[in-house]
């Protein structure tokens, strides 16, 4: 495998689940893998379990790490082809990625949506750039449209939680003050068209995500019959991807409680807004499962890093 951009870079859910969890016993056991080897975290948007899960990952299998933050850290980027560079701009990706792949063997790149042109974030502008441009591996650590790092961690807790065939989880909407990329649910759906699962969407009117992500998907705009006798609730917020970008709904009925959530285990990629997103006596709970689910992603990145380790090789 050379790049690691989506979950379609994965040819075998299961399997990547079973071997990520093999790894949590010994998580060392591989670690003359990347031996002599340099992992490059590039991030143009904060982070703190994808850089810390990330980075113990690659030390995990005996890596170096360099990070960078370019939102500090680095020069402004350009990004288009024949650009007169008289504005803004400092150097131009063409250089910059192969400059950084004289020094890493693996490139991580984090780079949000901008949530203000739809047509530019579906591009993915900075991840496509560099896979063009640099000689090395690409790692998407969370991109404009997906975040299949965290959506492979919640796979691995899933099935770390799951005792049912077919149970029945579900994906909701739930209230936020700023507006949120898409990239987390795009993913967390992506994945779950992949799971033996009863699939339910759950959102207000006019928060449908792109349709090329949730075709085929049950859509169901009543969270409370949604919810019902659901085993998993997944809760994150996005904006409006119709009113692209918008925040047109704060409605705190769509706040996750314990009696709305039953007796269903309760999922979230953190950091979440206590009280806004879903109550205390939630995250407090024996049903929240949100620290094994940050825990998991370090066993997501160690198994995608192992898989392009054992590429290179």
């Amino acid at each position: 495998m050379l790049h690691y951009l989506s979950l379609k870079d994965i040819d075998s859910l299961p399997n990547w689940v079973q071997e990520a969890r093999s790894l949590k016993p010994n998580p060392k056991l591989y670690k003359d893998l990347g031996k002599d080897k340099t992992l490059g975290l590039l991030f143009f948007n904060n982070s703190l379990r994808t850089r810390l899960s990330t980075q113990k990952a690659a030390m995990n299998l005996g890596m170096d790490v360099i990070v960078m933050n370019f939102g500090s850290e680095g020069w402004a980027l350009e990004y288009g082809d024949g650009t007169i560079m008289d504005q803004g701009s400092s150097e131009h990706v063409k250089e910059a990625a192969l400059v950084i792949s004289q020094y890493c063997d693996i490139i991580g790149i984090r780079a949000f949506a901008s949530l203000t042109n739809k047509e530019e974030d579906e591009s993915e502008i900075v991840l496509e750039s560099f896979k063009k441009y640099a000689t090395v591996p690409i790692l998407n650590m969370e991109s404009s449209v997906g975040h299949p790092l965290q959506a492979l961690a919640d796979a691995i807790t899933l099935a770390e939680n799951n005792t049912k065939s077919k149970p029945k989880i579900v994906l909701s909407w739930a209230p936020h003050p700023r507006a949120l990329p898409h990239a987390v649910a795009n993913s967390f759906v992506e994945m779950m068209q992949r799971q033996e699962a009863d699939f339910v969407i759950t959102h207000p009117k006019g928060y449908e995500l792109s349709e090329k992500i949730t075709g085929g998907c049950t859509i169901e705009y009543d969270q409370k019959k949604a919810l019902e006798d659901a085993d998993f609730v997944y809760v994150k917020n996005w904006s409006s991807y119709r009113d692209y970008g918008k925040v047109t709904n704060k409605d705190t009925n769509w706040t996750i409680d314990l009696k709305k959530l039953g007796q269903a285990k309760f999922m979230h990629c953190l950091p979440v807004r206590r009280n806004v997103i879903v109550a205390d006596e939630v995250l407090d709970s024996a049903q929240s499962l949100v620290i094994e689910q940050a825990n998991n992603r370090t066993y997501a990145a160690q198994i995608v890093l192992k898989k392009i380790l054992e590429s290179l090789s």
